[in-house]
């Protein structure tokens, strides 16, 4: 298992965390996103390395950054 961790910022409400959480578990090997509104962090579990470009592609998909 691996474990990332990053902070995404513009996330106001439940809805952003739902867009986060479903944009970066269609990334090939998530397992599991889990989103902290109030501090932005964001911590992806996923059974192979994941492509920082392709996590980052995915929260900007989602409307949002990755700080």
């Amino acid at each position: 298992m691996n474990t990332e961790q990053l902070t995404v910022t513009g996330m106001t409400c439940e809805h952003c965390v739902a867009s986060v959480t479903e944009e970066i578990s269609e990334i090939p090997g998530v397992e599991a996103v889990q989103v902290d509104l109030p501090t932005g962090a964001v911590t992806v579990t996923s059974n192979q390395p994941l492509d920082p470009a392709a996590v980052r592609a995915a929260v900007e998909e989602a409307g949002y950054q990755v700080s």
